[in-house]
């Protein structure tokens, strides 16, 4: 199930979410940039959880920030065109709403502190870790979560694929999300320690730190599980 868009209109025009959007990729375009050597662009700006649990210390020529803030620069980075491509359609799709229900600058706080909650879920469950963690997923997942408790009712355009054939139909948020979440629980209990190169418990904490949060972030006004707004 993949989700293509929301028909659920904003008051306000997306700054944020669209220049999160163009910092992520512009982040990868410099990766790409090292060619072969990619892997050493994301050793730079990863977070590593032996580096900050651990006292661990990469290379000098890979230290181009301190350890604490690769926990902001790996939300950033991504492994892939496939991984880009796929966070940045999420963030599309929910981003702009839970923009629009807290405003600009409290969407900016409440991205990077579920981005946080997600990497502190991932790496505490092995903090000698030398694996570096990447991707928006994490902050996204978080933006999912308050997403699912403000707009649960919105309808989300969804392709299936069914073998060769693609099915398109319209769900309520609450399922499309609920059914993400739920993929999250089952791949993490299938995966081995380090996920099987997926940071499943990052989504999951990220998802988690973003209904918690959610409730101090937005408008007062805004209300939780809010009606289908029509354009």
């Amino acid at each position: 199930m993949i989700p293509l868009h929301d028909d659920n209109p904003t008051q306000i025009f997306p700054y944020l979410t669209i220049g999160f959007i163009i910092a992520c990729v512009l982040v990868f375009f410099w990766e790409i940039s090292y060619g072969e050597e990619m892997q050493k662009a994301i050793y730079m700006l990863g977070a590593v959880p032996a580096t900050i649990f651990e006292n661990k210390l990469l290379p000098p020529e890979l230290q181009i920030v301190p350890s604490w803030a690769t926990m902001v620069t790996s939300m950033f980075m991504h492994g892939g065109w496939m991984h880009l491509i796929g966070n940045m359609l999420y963030l599309w799709i929910y981003g702009n709403n839970v923009e629009d229900c807290m405003g600009h600058v409290r969407f900016v706080v409440f991205y990077i502190l579920c981005g946080l909650g997600a990497f502190l879920a991932h790496a505490l469950t092995n903090t000698a870790s030398e694996i570096p963690m990447v991707g928006a997923s994490g902050a996204i997942s978080g933006v999912l979560g308050a997403y699912l408790l403000i707009y649960p009712h919105a309808r989300i355009l969804v392709v299936i694929p069914l073998g060769f054939y693609f099915h398109t139909m319209r769900l309520p948020a609450g399922v499309v999300i609920g059914f993400w979440f739920l993929l999250q629980f089952i791949n993490s209990a299938m995966s081995g320690d380090e996920g099987g190169g997926v940071a499943w418990y990052a989504h999951i904490g990220g998802f988690l730190v973003g209904m918690a949060l959610i409730p101090f972030f937005k408008y007062s006004h805004v209300t939780f599980f809010h009606p289908i707004r029509r354009a």
